[in-house]
């Protein structure tokens, strides 16, 4: 899509107002916040939305934005839902190699099912068997590994990858060439998780620590809801075999409402389950996909000026862009940079050319899907699930870190540190 020139660079505020109100407005102005966060969130997405279509009348940018969001929120929504109609008991002491266990086997699950869907079914599993002793690191670590790094080996794991997959790299592709990184990044993170949690663990009273889930076995209730699951994957991969955009968002929206109506309402109410979280995802996402349209517009535009970036630079750029703009566009962004600096120069729309340079660069390849894919669980906007476990984690009573104490406490000294010895190493 050519976007024409770059647009002007006032039009950059609301996205840079509406990033500072998510971090500053819980902290200074709460309660306000919480009332008129949707109100600010689409007053600052007119003002970009009335730009491209009175000033520079061009509808393109907004229509595809749109169709993108509808399709986040269809594909996040409908994961979300139905998964709230599944309970999973848990029984007996929350260990710290339990906990190792449970983190992994959600990392693996989160190719299957999306790091969306994953992160949505076990949540709240995750935060009933560590109620009696838990804290946010116990919910930052679970964003870090279930609702991101887990999702690195699958095009359904996250949306980047399967942006590539839509664009022509290979369905397995990433298994192939990215599960050494995903191995590495996954068990450096339950390393450093241990040892926080063995520490918590032997602080906790001994009396208390298996209070939460005593009464419990495990179980799964609601069974049922594992066949809209299975729909809503269906509705993913016919997508990417060439089905419109419209037809795999409504199957996802059928399944969700056909979940939430045929499923006992007792299973919803023991998961606590409100539409809250969704809701608040729904708004303030609409707002960064509409305000992210002048900085994609941007990079795409001076993306040549970058030169011919090395694979550690493609990692890194692609990487700190994906922790606070959405990383599925930054991923095309610099896939066609890639494509573009590859000799003979390659094309974004053509399946066959994107499925070439899969074969023939996949070092690079692997560095921007790293890059887009780990780099999402280093601020609360960096995924779409981020910021919906927050909030499923605060109606739970569980206080969790600030927009900047996210960053400052765990993605600077733990976060970082292990993408970039992984980077390094691999990389280089």
């Amino acid at each position: 899509m050519d976007m024409g020139a770059p647009p002007a660079l006032w039009v950059l505020a609301p996205f840079a107002i509406l990033i500072l109100a998510i971090a500053m407005g819980p902290l200074l102005i709460a309660p306000f916040w919480h009332r008129r966060y949707p109100l600010i969130s689409t007053c600052l997405a007119a003002i970009v939305i009335a730009y491209y279509l009175l000033i520079r009348r061009n509808s393109a940018p907004v229509i595809s934005a749109l169709e993108e969001y509808i399709s986040f929120i269809a594909l996040i929504g409908s994961l979300f839902v139905v998964s709230g109609g599944i309970r999973i008991g848990v029984a007996g002491e929350s260990t710290p190699f339990r906990n190792v266990v449970f983190l992994l086997l959600g990392a693996v699950l989160a190719n299957f099912l999306g790091t969306t869907g994953a992160a949505m079914l076990l949540i709240r599993p995750w935060i009933r068997m560590n109620r009696y002793r838990i804290t946010g690191y116990h919910i930052v670590f679970f964003i870090f590994v279930v609702a991101n790094v887990g999702g690195c080996l699958t095009p359904i794991g996250d949306p980047p990858l399967f942006l590539g997959y839509l664009r022509g790299v290979p369905f397995f592709w990433p298994l192939q060439h990215l599960w050494p990184e995903w191995l590495a990044v996954i068990g450096l993170l339950l390393i450093v998780f241990y040892l926080f949690d063995r520490a918590n663990f032997n602080r906790a009273p001994k009396k208390i620590q298996e209070k939460e889930t005593e009464n419990e076995s495990f179980q799964i209730e609601g069974w049922k809801n594992s066949l809209f699951l299975g729909a809503i994957l269906i509705a993913v991969l016919i997508r990417g075999w060439g089905a419109p955009w419209f037809i795999s968002d409504s199957i996802m929206v059928a399944s969700a409402w056909a979940s939430y109506h045929f499923t006992s309402p007792s299973i919803r109410q023991k998961n606590q389950f409100t539409f809250e979280p969704l809701q608040e995802v729904a708004w303030l996402f609409l707002g960064i996909f509409a305000t992210l349209i002048p900085l994609i517009h941007i990079l795409n535009a001076s993306a040549h000026g970058l030169g011919h970036p090395s694979n550690l630079q493609y990692y890194w750029m692609t990487g700190s862009l994906s922790a606070f703009l959405d990383n599925a566009p930054t991923y095309l962004t610099f896939l066609t940079l890639a494509l573009n600096l590859h000799e003979p120069v390659l094309h974004l729309f053509d399946q066959t050319e994107v499925a070439r340079f899969a074969m023939q660069d996949p070092a690079t390849l692997a560095a921007i899907s790293l890059g887009a894919v780990f780099f999402g669980a280093a601020t609360y906007i960096g995924n779409g699930p981020n910021l919906m476990i927050k909030s499923i984690a605060e109606s739970s009573k569980i206080r969790m870190p600030s927009f900047f104490g996210y960053i400052l406490r765990f993605t600077l000294p733990i976060l970082i540190p292990i993408l970039a010895f992984v980077g390094w190493v691999f990389l280089r």
